[in-house]
């Protein structure tokens, strides 16, 4: 028992962590070998990033921000794989990934929207909740040009698949929690974007700045 608490300790630790590590940082030092801090705007944003390093920025920033949240599921999986339950590790270091994700430590508890992430931990558990939650993600926001709206449709929707389809229940309980996590975190932007207060995404200007952490 000891064992356990101890393993799924260290792997709410290292996920939780590395989630909460931003990625344009990772990104700007590691890949561009550069301060975003020190350049353009001063700030780690989205709209720095973009503003500095161009499109061909985002491509090595999406490759960076895929790794850096394969890297503690895969961790998670490693270490629970000593008790035979590797998909419970997986998941369960997902849901402290997530919670990095939306409320890292290192950037005041403001987050980003955890798409990515939430992608990955449903192709962990089941492809189907993955290519759903990406469905859902692009739809909401090709629908209405919001990222939060995005964000928490490609949740909802992996949440009712999940329903349907993942079979353990406390892998199931889990895949809800990562969910619930994201609706949760996109409580405050849902009512702006019903009280018609968001800014929304355009796909004839340059606004990437709209990216930017607000939580």
């Amino acid at each position: 028992m000891i064992l356990n608490w101890f393993l799924l300790l260290l792997t709410a630790f290292f996920a939780y962590t590395l989630g909460s590590i931003s990625t344009l940082r990772v990104a700007s030092r590691y890949v561009f070998h550069r301060n975003l801090e020190k350049l353009g705007k001063g700030n780690v944003w989205l709209s720095n990033f973009r503003r500095l390093f161009g499109p061909l920025g985002f491509v090595k920033l999406a490759l960076v921000e895929i790794v850096k949240d394969l890297l503690p599921i895969l961790f998670g999986a490693l270490l629970i794989s000593f008790r035979g339950r590797a998909d419970i590790g997986r998941l369960f270091a997902g849901y402290c990934l997530m919670l990095g994700r939306l409320w890292p430590v290192f950037n005041r508890f403001r987050g980003s929207h955890g798409c990515i992430a939430l992608i990955l931990i449903g192709l962990f558990v089941d492809p189907t909740l993955g290519v759903t939650a990406a469905v859902g993600i692009v739809v909401g926001i090709w629908v209405t040009k919001s990222l939060t709206v995005g964000a928490v449709a490609g949740a909802v929707a992996m949440a009712a698949v999940a329903v349907m389809v993942v079979e353990p229940k406390l892998i199931l309980i889990l895949t809800v929690l990562v969910c619930l996590l994201v609706l949760v975190h996109h409580i405050p932007g849902l009512r702006r974007f019903f009280l018609h207060q968001e800014e929304k995404l355009s796909r004839t200007e340059d606004l990437s700045y709209k990216f930017d952490e607000k939580f």
